[in-house]
């Protein structure tokens, strides 16, 4: 099942390129997945079709509780970013031992075609990263199987984990004042979308292909069976930590050939597009504020 946060409401893509607007009293899909789920959209009568590409589409979701980024979880990213990272910090860099996990802002989400604007303060060195994003379907703590994992799943998008790296840097160089978090919690800085696909479309192990382009070259290429942690292992790792619920986004980390490798940093007039197999594409303008 695939869904769109529309204008006119939750939408269900039941036929390819046109949506059924639901008969739901719900404003945006995290209303419904605190609410009964998504059992309830897949059950909802249509009240009526419009084509995909002449509907307006809203942030896919508005303002999760928490968004948790995961990073170095592909291996090739992994080992170019080590590399950098230890050329600027002041310890000893290694591959992580457990996920690496940074918490980002929820007011940063933006949805399909809604442009990344360049904050003033840190306009220069702002990067884009394609992941796969998990969205919580149901309310977990200590969870330990992945089978239990896979259940709070309620589906999969795409998401734009853009990075100011000027300010990252400065926190992984020592920076008191510096935050990753605030790095990635810039208004407009995690575009998701266009639509939700239910975790019921894929299969386990998750094997999908993750491409970014910036104004159409391509920059990453990757399948997710390579993650050195699975969904299931990060959805156990976090939830020792804290309870996962409904809405909660957690972004899976991205591959190799973000911009700060090759110091390629977006600019205003820039489209960064991102597609992953099964899901679909996200295609953001960046902007100046």
């Amino acid at each position: 099942m695939r869904l769109y946060s529309t204008d006119e409401g939750i939408a269900r893509e039941d036929v390819e390129g046109t949506l059924a607007v639901l008969d739901l009293p719900y404003t945006g899909l995290i209303d419904l997945l605190e609410g009964p789920g998504l059992e309830a959209a897949r059950i909802a009568r249509p009240l009526r079709e419009v084509p995909l590409e002449h509907t307006g589409l809203r942030p896919l979701l508005s303002r999760p509780g928490k968004f948790l980024t995961v990073g170095l979880n592909y291996p090739s990213h992994a080992q170019e970013a080590l590399e950098k990272f230890a050329s600027i910090s002041r310890h000893d860099v290694q591959l992580p031992t457990e996920p690496n996990v940074q918490i980002a802002a929820g007011s940063a989400v933006t949805g399909q075609h809604q442009p990344i604007v360049l904050p003033e303060i840190a306009a220069d060195h702002v990067d884009f990263e394609g992941e796969i994003a998990v969205v919580i379907g149901r309310s977990v703590k200590d969870i330990s199987t992945h089978a239990e994992a896979w259940a709070c799943v309620a589906g999969l998008t795409v998401l734009n984990d853009v990075t100011a790296r000027d300010i990252q840097r400065r926190a992984y160089a020592g920076d008191p004042v510096a935050s990753i978090g605030v790095a990635k919690s810039f208004d407009t800085f995690k575009p998701l979308g266009p639509c939700l696909v239910s975790a019921d479309e894929f299969a386990q192990p998750l094997d999908l292909r993750l491409r970014t382009w910036v104004n159409g070259e391509l920059r990453q290429d990757d399948r997710s069976r390579s993650f050195l942690y699975s969904v299931p292992e990060l959805i156990c790792y976090l939830s020792r930590y804290q309870t996962l619920e409904p809405g909660d986004v957690i972004a899976t980390g991205s591959p190799r050939g973000a911009g700060q490798f090759t110091e390629q940093f977006l600019r205003a007039g820039d489209v960064v597009s991102i597609e992953v197999e099964g899901i679909g594409r996200l295609v953001n303008p960046v902007a100046t504020a």
